[in-house]
């Protein structure tokens, strides 16, 4: 495994501000070294988005990991809307999933990098997801008909 374990964002992505997130404290990671982009990704499928009950892998949210030598993960992440109320909700859930857990979690530490290029889209959700997505549309037009 390299030094240097990424998935690339999408071209273009940038931060607001055009630097990372402050480190969000966590426990010693479990014995081993540096955790796999892989089991990173898994576990963020704990992340759910409060407002659609959608985690925020399958919701294409999470647009790119890295994870440096001292096991802190760097997560490249994107918002459905900018002016998202919820990003202390996501911060502290992507915390509890990534550096919580036997032997004090998969990362040391964890930095949220959002970005705002590319804007996500309905065309970023996963094909498993869509099919729930369309269904809450469908409800939720339902729900206003009949009030």
């Amino acid at each position: 495994m390299s030094n240097d374990d990424t998935t690339t964002p999408e071209a273009g992505a940038v931060a607001t501000d055009g630097a990372a997130t402050p480190a969000i404290g966590g426990d010693a990671p479990a014995a081993g070294g540096k955790a796999a982009i892989g089991d990173i990704e898994e576990a963020m499928k704990d992340v759910v988005d409060p407002e659609l009950g959608i985690n925020v892998v399958d919701l294409g949210l999470l647009y790119g990991v890295h994870v440096d030598d001292e096991n802190v993960a760097t997560l490249d992440m994107t918002l459905t809307s900018a002016a998202c109320p919820l990003t202390d909700v996501i911060e502290d859930q992507a915390r509890q999933a990534l550096t919580t857990g036997p032997g004090g979690g998969l990362v040391n530490d964890i930095r949220i990098n959002w970005v705002w290029l590319p804007p996500w889209g309905p065309d970023k959700i996963t094909r498993r997801c869509q099919p729930n997505i369309a269904g809450q549309r469908i409800a939720a037009v339902t729900t206003m008909a009949t009030q």
